[in-house]
Parts: C-alpha cells; structure tokens; sequence
C-alpha cells in the first residue's frame, strides 16, 4: 500500500522586540521538529515583529493575507503558529489562507495522540483533546450558518452544538474518574515500596533520559531520536554500589510552552515526579540551547510543585562533537553536575555514586515550627528534606521533616525539642 503524502506545512511564528529575535526563531525550529514528528513537511516559515496582538487574526490581516499567498504559491496543507490562538482568530485565519490553521498547543496534542500505546496514555491525551477542544466548539459548527442562508439552519445548529458541549462534558467526567483510580491504584502499588528512595528522570523531550534509564535499570524503555518517544511513566528498581538499591522512574520529557492541558492530564503520569526524593535532571550539552532547555525543564517542575527537590544534573552527549567548551561551562555553573554518555556508558560511575552518597547520607527526623509567612526557610525544607506531616499552630505551621545531618544548620532555631517522630 502506498504511503500516505506528507502534508505541506507553513510555520508561522511572531516576537516582540529585537530582543526576542533570536528566541523567536530557536522556537520556530523547534515548532519545525514537531511538525516532522506529527509527519508533515515545513515547505516555508514566517517570522513577524509585532508590538501587540491583532485580536481578529493574531498578525493583523495585512501579515495574515501574505500567509495566504504563500499558501496558494508553495501548495500548502497547514499554518501552524508557534502561539496559541483564540477560536475567533483560527477561524478568520483559515478564510484568509484557505486551508486549515492550527496552533503550537494542537499539533503538540496531536503527537502525544500518535505516540499513546497504553490505555492510560491514551485516556490521558483524549483528556487534553477534550478539554483543548471544548471552548472552540463554535467554531466548529459556524459552518451551519452558511450552508442554507441562515434561517431554518441556526436553531438546528445551536442544539447539536449543546449536545455536543454536554457530551464532551460528560466524556471528560468520566476520564477524570478513571485517571483518579488509576492514580488510587498507583499509590497502593508504590506503598508497598516505601522503604526505598525514590528518584525520577525528567529533562527536555529528546535529552536521552530513557536511554539513561536503560543503562540504570538495565531495562529495554523504546528510545529513539525522536521527540517524545517516551509517554508513560515506568519505575524499575535499580542496585547501586554497596549493595543499596533505588527506585528509578523514566516518564515523559518536556518542552518550551508544554499545554497546560497537557500537564494537567498527564497529572497520573507526572506524580513519579512530584513523589521523588530526587530528582535526576538529564540535559543535552550538544544541543546549542541546553541552557534554554534546562531553564524550561526547571520551569515546568516549578508547575508541577516539584522544583524545590534535591537534584543531579546529568549533562549527557559528552560524546557529541565540540562540547567540550560548553561541558566545561556548564560544569561550573550548575551545582551537582556531573557529565555522562547515556549512550556509551561513560560517566556512569560517577553519576552512580552521586546516587549513592543520596541514599547512603545520614538522615534525621525533627519537628520544626515555623512563622507561616517564612516562605524561604519553608522553601529550604522543601528543597533539602521531606515533609512527613505539618499542621497549624497559632498562626505558625509545625513540621515533621526529614533531612540529611548536613543541611539541619539553618533550621536548627526552629527545631523543637524532643527527639521527633519516629518511623
């Protein structure tokens, strides 16, 4: 059977300022790679300054009907914008271009959509879909308003698209329903392994993170040069040096201006991260934007609520060509850092012996009280401890913590006598 054509794709990308320029464009490549990944081919780009945005087509409909142009002479199938439109501008655009229009969020949802294998990546997509797709269901049906002139055809319109709104409501319902047993079911499975540490593997999607993981566990996760090959969480247990032992989770990877859709609906997925007491941080040193990268990565922890966890920095590809100035760097500017080939094993001695000095590090359980306004010695406990119980006392929040001997010293004015809870 003959393979299916790649559609033609028109990039299309916006910045303000000079300044932004250069990000600009860096996304728009990546806006590119999606459109690779989704299985389209990018046969041209545009790349607009504008002070602020056109509320009817995002460019203004000078720029938008240029787009059109461009459309008409290259035979294009898809504009994709690298921003998120409104349903009103999706709608305009696509009368001025004359093919279909879609933005950054959609083709995004449409590669997790080709990658889901399992039942819950698949519930977990649809969720998004769903929930990207409710607003902009009126759009959907203004086609109803110019088949037959308009009377006789809105009435008929309206009730199907309220039938259809109350579907999609009641669809997202019950994948709420079963993404919440399913995370029900996780907590009863992971209870069973709470004498262990556990650490998570997150980084930038295409950064190396389950070859790495591989290479730990000794696992066979797919990988593959390609963005977001991995999707759903897997958790291995993995022997470090002197016979200790660590739980280890590979899950999706990120991106610059991931939907929040996205996040909220892979919350099942996501909660290995968020649960870890340390965080394996896998970065791309040969990729000319690493430092870009693991700004976002830290970004979208900061989102999830985990960006306050202790965490190494894997620096991986060192085995690229021409990274060692940027290694260099790199190594003295990130705190914990170590450098690995997740591909050929170099490296990994050192980065499992961080592991180990984490798990092997003296531990003690104290009970703290706190101003409920400090927010940086809060943050600090978050950051170098665990949380094990907390609740409210004249205005003050008392914890029962758990952390390493060394990081005590700022916190000790707030330890409360006595020797704390005890496992």
């Amino acid at each position: 059977m003959a393979e299916r054509a790649r559609e033609k794709v028109l990039l299309v990308g916006c910045f303000r300022g000079r300044d932004g320029h250069g990000e600009a464009l860096e996304s728009l490549d990546e806006l590119g790679l999606l459109a690779k990944t989704a299985g389209g081919t990018v046969v041209s780009s545009v790349l607009q300054e504008r002070r602020t945005i056109d509320p009817a087509t995002f460019v203004g409909k000078g720029k938008a009907g240029e787009i059109g142009v461009i459309c008409r002479e290259r035979a294009v199938d898809l504009v994709v914008f690298d921003e998120d439109l409104s349903p009103a501008q999706a709608g305009n655009l696509e009368e001025l271009a004359g093919v279909r229009v879609i933005d950054r969020s959609q083709l995004i949802l449409d590669i997790f959509a080709l990658g889901a294998r399992t039942s819950v990546a698949r519930t977990q997509v649809e969720l998004a879909q769903l929930e990207y797709t409710l607003p902009r269901l009126t759009r959907m049906w203004e086609h109803l308003s110019r088949t037959g002139g308009g009377i006789g055809t809105r009435g008929p319109g309206e009730m199907q698209l309220e039938v259809d709104r109350r579907r999609i409501r009641r669809r997202i319902f019950t994948l709420k329903r079963a993404l919440k047993k399913v995370e029900q079911d996780r907590i009863v499975r992971t209870s069973r392994r709470k004498d262990f540490p556990k650490a998570s593997l997150v980084g930038y999607t295409n950064a190396g993170k389950s070859t790495l993981f591989n290479q730990l566990a000794r696992a066979n996760v797919a990988t593959g040069n390609r963005l977001f090959a991995t999707l759903d969480t897997t958790t291995r247990l993995v022997k470090l040096p002197s016979r200790e032992s660590m739980l280890l989770s590979d899950t999706v990877g990120f991106i610059r201006k991931l939907p929040h859709h996205l996040v909220a609906s892979f919350h099942a997925t996501l909660e290995c991260v968020i649960e870890a007491d340390l965080i394996i941080h896998v970065a791309d040193i040969s990729h000319p934007n690493c430092e870009a990268q693991v700004a976002t990565v830290r970004g979208v922890l900061t989102e999830l609520g985990a960006g306050d966890k202790p965490e190494i920095l894997a620096l991986n590809k060192i085995d690229s060509p021409d990274t060692e100035t940027e290694l260099r760097r790199a190594l003295r500017t990130y705190d914990h850092a170590v450098a690995i080939s997740a591909l050929t094993g170099r490296g990994l001695e050192a980065l499992a012996g961080l592991l180990l000095d984490f798990v092997m590090e003296p531990k003690q359980e104290v009970v703290v009280r706190i101003p409920r306004a400090d927010g940086r010695t809060l943050s600090y406990i978050q950051k170098y401890g665990k949380v094990l119980a907390s609740e409210a006392v004249d205005g003050d929040l008392r914890l029962s913590v758990r952390m390493g001997k060394k990081f005590l010293g700022p916190i000790e004015p707030y330890i409360e006598p006595g020797p704390g809870r005890q496992d």
